[in-house]
Formats: C-alpha cells, sequence, structure tokens
C-alpha cells in the first residue's frame, strides 16, 4: 500500500516540478518581453529600422558612403589590420584557435591572434590615436561580411542596439512602466541616428559606458554583486574605445554622486576585486602589448591626443563655450523640448532632495520619495558636457554619454506624466520641435543638390505644408491618445523623415559627402589606372578615395608629382595652374565631378 500511495505522490511531485520550471522560464520571458507580448517585439521593430535602414544592403540599401575624414580613416586601418592578420595567419597555416594542444599549434595560433590585432595601421604605418576597440570589431565585421562601408559601420550600430536593450532592460527591472519610452526615445534622437550609423569611436565608447552606468547603480540599488560586471566589463571595453577619458568619467559621475549623498562607503564598496580583475585582465593586455610595439605610443596616445587634444586647440577644434549646449539641443531632436522639461525637472528634484539631506527639520511634514535615480542621471548628463565644455578642443560626439541619461529622464517623467498629461505649452513646443526636423529634412535636397541656403519658392511651400501637417497631426494625436501616444506621434515623422532622406534621396546624401560615387567612377574610366593624386582637394575626400581604392593618394603639395601615370582629383578652380604643376607633363580630362566641384585628368608616364 505504500509503494501504491507514493508512485502518485512522485509523479504529483514531478509534474510540479515540471511546471514550477516552466512558469520560471514563462515569468522570465515575459520580463524580458515587457508588458505584453508585443511590447518587446515594437522595441525589436523599430529600433532594427531607426539603425539599420538605409545602412544595410538588404534594408533599404547602403545609400550612403563613408563621410568626413574619421570615417574612411578609421575603416581603412581596420583594413589593413585585417589584412596583415590574414597574412601571418596564412603564413603559419593556423587559425586564433589551435588546431590541438601541441606546443607548435598552440605558437602558431598565438602568432595569428597577436598578428595584426595590436597597433594599429594606417597606409602601412603606426596609428595610435586611438585605442582598438573600434577596429577588431570592424575587423570581425570585415572577415564576415566583407570589406564595405556598410560593414565598417555595424560596430557603431550593433553597440548602440545593445545599448538600447539594455536600456529597455534596466528601466523594465527598476522603474517599470517608461522601459519602452525610455528606449525608443534614445533610439530616435538625432544624436543617436546620427553617431550609430558612424563608422567612428563616439559609439564605441558612449554604449558601454552607459551600459556601465545603469549596472552601477543597478547594484547601488539593489546590493547585488552581479550588477558589478556591467561596470567592470563594460567599462574596460569602453576604456579599449577611447582611453582614460571612460575611467575618469565613470569614476566622475560616481564620485560626484556618493560626494552629495554623503556616502563614502558605497565607493569602497564598489571596488570588487574580481571586477578589478577583470577590468585588469581585458585592458591591460593592449596596452602593455602596444606600448612593447611602439615605444612612443604612451607620448602620442596619452600626451598628445588626449592631455594636448583637451588644454590646447592643437588639431583645430576651437569652438566657443555654448557650444555643447547648441550640440545638446540639436541632438535631441525631436525630443528637445520635453528632455529639456525631464532634465529641468529632475535637477529641481535632485536639488530638494540634497536640501533635505543637509537640513532634514526644514522639511517635517512634507513627503518625499527620495529616489536617487533621477539625481544619479542629472550628474551622468552633465558631467561630460561641463567637463568637455573646458577643453580647448571640441566635437560634437564628445559629449555623446550625455544623451542617454537625458532620454532616459524623458521616458521616466513621460510616465511619471501619464495621469496628468501634457502641459498646452509643452505640447505645442513638442509638436514644433518636430515640425522643424520636417520643414529641415524636406529642404535638405535641395541645399545638397543646388548648394543654397535659400530654396525656391515651390519648395519652401512644400516643405512648410509638410511642417504644418506633422504639427497639427502630432498635436491632435496627443490630445487624442493622450501621453500613451506620444512616442507613436512622434515617430511617425522620424520614420517618414528617414524614408524621405535616405529612400529617396540617398544618391544626393551619397554625390555631394561621399568619395565612394567618385571613386566608382574613377574606375570605370580608368580601370587600368592604380595610382591617384591629389592637389588642394578635401582631407575627407583624400582619406575616402583612400579607403575605395585600398591605396594611399599622392599630394602634389607634399610628395611631388609622381613620375608614372596616375590620375589626378583637382578642384575646378584649379584647374588654370595644371600646366604650372605638371611642367610639360602630357595629360589629358576624364571626368567632371560636378556635385562636389572636383575635376579628375588622366597623366600620362614622364618622358
Amino acid at each position: 500500500m505504500d509503494i501504491l500511495a507514493e508512485s502518485p505522490q512522485s509523479a504529483d511531485s514531478g509534474t510540479g516540478k515540471h511546471n514550477a520550471v516552466a512558469a520560471w522560464l514563462r515569468a522570465k520571458i515575459l520580463s524580458i518581453r515587457g508588458e505584453s507580448p508585443w511590447e518587446f517585439a515594437v522595441l525589436i521593430v523599430m529600433t532594427s529600422f531607426l539603425l539599420l535602414y538605409g545602412l544595410i544592403p538588404i534594408f533599404g540599401g547602403d545609400q550612403v558612403g563613408l563621410v568626413g575624414a574619421d570615417e574612411p580613416r578609421y575603416a581603412q586601418i581596420a583594413r589593413e589590420m585585417l589584412e596583415a592578420h590574414s597574412e601571418v595567419c596564412h603564413e603559419v597555416k593556423a587559425k586564433m584557435f589551435p588546431r590541438s594542444p601541441r606546443l607548435k599549434d598552440i605558437e602558431n595560433s598565438f602568432r595569428c591572434l597577436d598578428a595584426g590585432t595590436v597597433t594599429p595601421i594606417l597606409y602601412g604605418h603606426p596609428w595610435l590615436e586611438k585605442p582598438a576597440l573600434y577596429y577588431w570589431r570592424a575587423m570581425s565585421f570585415f572577415k564576415e561580411f566583407g570589406v564595405s562601408d556598410w560593414s565598417a559601420r555595424l560596430p557603431s550600430a550593433s553597440a548602440t542596439f545593445l545599448m538600447i536593450a539594455m536600456i529597455f532592460l534596466h528601466m523594465r527591472r527598476f522603474r517599470p512602466g517608461g522601459q519602452l519610452d525610455a528606449a525608443l526615445i534614445t533610439a530616435s534622437c538625432v544624436a543617436i541616428i546620427g553617431f550609430a550609423r558612424g563608422a567612428s569611436t563616439d559609439m564605441q565608447l558612449a554604449a558601454p559606458l552607459s551600459i556601465a552606468m545603469l549596472g552601477w547603480y543597478a547594484w547601488y540599488e539593489t546590493g547585488k554583486k552581479f550588477w558589478l560586471f556591467d561596470l567592470y566589463f563594460f567599462g574596460a571595453a569602453a576604456t579599449l574605445a577611447k582611453g582614460p577619458v571612460a575611467p575618469f568619467l565613470a569614476l566622475g559621475i560616481i564620485l560626484i554622486f556618493l560626494g552629495l549623498r554623503r556616502e563614502w562607503s558605497v565607493l569602497r564598496r564598489t571596488i570588487w576585486i574580481p571586477g578589478v580583475l577583470l577590468y585588469l585582465v581585458m585592458v591591460l593586455p593592449w596596452y602593455i602589448a602596444v606600448q612593447r610595439e611602439n615605444p612612443t605610443f604612451v607620448r602620442q596616445f596619452f600626451v598628445e591626443h588626449n592631455l594636448e587634444r583637451f588644454a590646447t586647440n592643437l588639431y583645430q577644434h576651437h569652438q566657443p563655450w555654448w557650444y555643447y549646449i547648441a550640440v545638446l539641443i540639436v541632438g535631441l531632436m525631436p525630443w528637445t523640448m520635453i528632455a529639456i522639461r525631464a532634465l529641468a525637472a529632475a535637477i529641481s528634484d535632485s536639488i530638494a532632495e540634497w536640501k533635505v539631506r543637509v537640513n532634514p527639520k526644514r522639511y517635517l511634514g512634507h513627503s518625499r520619495a527620495g529616489d536617487a535615480f533621477p539625481e544619479f542621471l542629472v550628474i551622468w548628463a552633465l558631467l561630460p558636457i561641463v567637463f568637455f565644455t573646458f577643453s580647448h578642443s571640441k566635437l560634437p560626439g564628445y559629449i555623446l554619454p550625455s544623451i542617454p541619461p537625458v532620454t532616459i529622464l524623458t521616458g521616466d517623467y513621460l510616465n511619471r506624466i501619464r495621469r496628468v498629461g501634457l502641459p498646452r505649452w509643452l505640447l505645442w513646443s513638442h509638436a514644433t520641435m518636430c515640425a522643424i526636423v520636417t520643414f529641415v529634412v524636406v529642404l535638405a535636397p535641395q541645399h545638397m543638390v543646388y548648394e543654397t541656403l535659400v530654396p525656391s519658392a515651390g519648395w519652401l511651400l512644400c516643405a512648410g505644408a509638410a511642417a504644418l501637417l506633422v504639427l497639427f497631426a502630432v498635436v491632435r494625436t496627443i490630445r487624442i491618445g493622450g501621453i500613451a501616444h506620444v512616442r507613436n506621434a512622434t515617430l511617425c515623422p522620424v520614420l517618414a523623415a528617414m524614408i524621405f532622406l535616405l529612400g529617396f534621396h540617398g544618391h544626393d546624401l551619397d554625390l555631394n559627402y561621399s568619395a565612394r560615387p567618385l571613386a566608382r567612377e574613377m574606375q570605370q574610366q580608368a580601370p587600368e589606372a592604380r595610382l591617384v593624386a591629389v592637389q588642394d582637394v578635401r582631407r575627407d575626400m583624400i582619406y575616402g578615395l583612400a579607403f575605395y581604392r585600398n591605396e594611399e593618394p599622392i599630394d602634389y603639395a607634399k610628395d611631388g608629382v609622381p613620375p608614372e601615370e596616375h590620375l589626378l582629383v583637382i578642384p575646378s578652380r584649379e584647374t588654370a595652374k595644371l600646366g604650372q604643376w605638371l611642367n610639360g607633363r602630357v595629360y589629358e580630362p576624364l571626368f567632371l565631378y560636378e556635385s562636389q566641384g572636383l575635376e579628375v585628368y588622366k597623366v600620362y608616364p614622364k618622358r
């Protein structure tokens, strides 16, 4: 009887355990997906569109080639590092993982792993301006998808995607209700859309630093050491992206936050030995290896490209003191007004909390939330802006780490005022921002094609009509749907602007700002010519031609006129000086690249 009675009990116990495991898995999946199965799907679909549309060939096409000087230069460095890596691996017939435990195979694999991954290389020479994280990630994407401009941008796009996902998950875990707003506001503001599509190191710093800061605050709030892993792992990644500025910003944010709250014991507990070891194991090997291979690394990287870049105008990036205020206003569009209101509210609450801590007797009888998260986000947002305002060298990407905390505050603010709704002035201000973005985007192709600040009356009328339509559509949608529809009302014009600009006018952007169409035309007109020379050409075009032709152009001004056959790229206004430069050499015009005011000539060998 005991055995017969025991069997059903065992079966029930097994079923119960199975049901418990299934319930636990279901709860975890639902916690990741959000409040409803659609929330996580909306996050993935919208973020993918905002980051990848018009970037990859299978999704709107790779519409715009590499622009500026940094994008093609960084992409070329990653390509040359990959070529050096592949050459050595092929030479020793090994891969990064040993084929067997034999000592010879391990040595060959180490040579393969080390080759081309330590010293950044540009045109065959060391380039020690930035650490190697972007180059490593670009190398991996090049190896997977081939060398191209769009694969050079995937490191930034993928880092941004991870950052947005972590914002969603952290908000879902610690401040539920505003997670989707916070994540999609981050994904849809101008600064994130722009830098997420750049082959540069800016997002390689901002994304891991943001995840590290969220991880630290999660530990501060819960006390669970697991969250400190984020601080040290992603802090190390940020250090490998841009160097000492990453630990400086992270430590500065934490120190100011704890100092204002007088919680210095928390700083001691932040020093987690496994985390410190993880940070050192991730960071030190590359810094030590690159110094051993390049004895000038410390001077070039730390002194010239960090200290002197901050303290002097060595690199000609001087801007007025208010520069980053303007960058923040533009970078947050179209969310600027709500974001500034959310930041101002958080600053006000933080000051009130600080006053309570300083003199709690003055506030007896007043109920306060005591939430430290807004205060932490305010410090995180303001420190990079204040710090880099004192820099003599200013670039927009320097304050990119300030954008995520502001967008998180914005999402949390919308969630907190969900019941009362947007104030009338804020509603119309936000709708006006959406209208301004629409107006500028509609007129952008006219400026690109005709290079005029005052377009035709017809286009001004079209842009104005589109802006007014967006203005009233946003106001009407939010009035009917309330706060829950602020996100939808704003994302619609953002998506429409991206489709208009990249889907319909991506070719114009490419022609006017990238060297890719020029390189393609040169290849078609003179496929046998490999050598390219330039004279008085902008450096962004020089770096672009170098990437798309995989060869450094010769500069007449620095290197002189090469004796062999070559293609010459010059501004149209300089053609009268051809005879002076070539001094009797035979040459012929190939084509006029009108969109950027350049002409290409074929110069025959010197006799």
